[in-house]
């Protein structure tokens, strides 16, 4: 981008204050594979399941957490684009994702 275009880009309007670029979310593409691994690790010794590979958007990862933090009965976040499940209900969480039509493969212990 040259100096020119930086200088032409607009900053602030009068009629919709200050102005800021969309930002785009990138996401990581999925190979359909949900991956399914206990951690343990900096929780002091709570185990985790964590979810990843799953390809969706903020906005989906938030819906399927909730899905399943409810099926599981227990808490749980969206971290990056990785879901944390609190427990050890790897068989309810497995049903589940396998009904939203992902393969699922146990990783790590």
């Amino acid at each position: 981008m040259s100096w020119q275009d930086q200088l032409s880009q607009l900053v602030y309007s009068t009629d919709e204050g200050r102005i800021e670029p969309e930002k785009v979310e990138q996401v990581s593409p999925s190979d359909g594979t949900a991956k399914v691994r206990r951690e343990t690790k900096g929780r002091k010794g709570k185990g985790v399941i964590v979810i990843s590979g799953l390809g969706l958007d903020q906005k989906a990862l938030k819906n399927l957490a909730s899905t399943l933090k409810k099926k599981a009965g227990t808490g749980g976040s969206v971290v990056d684009e990785t879901i944390e499940i609190q427990g050890d209900k790897r068989d309810v969480i497995k049903a589940e994702l396998e009904k939203a039509g992902y393969k699922v493969k146990f990783t790590g212990g």
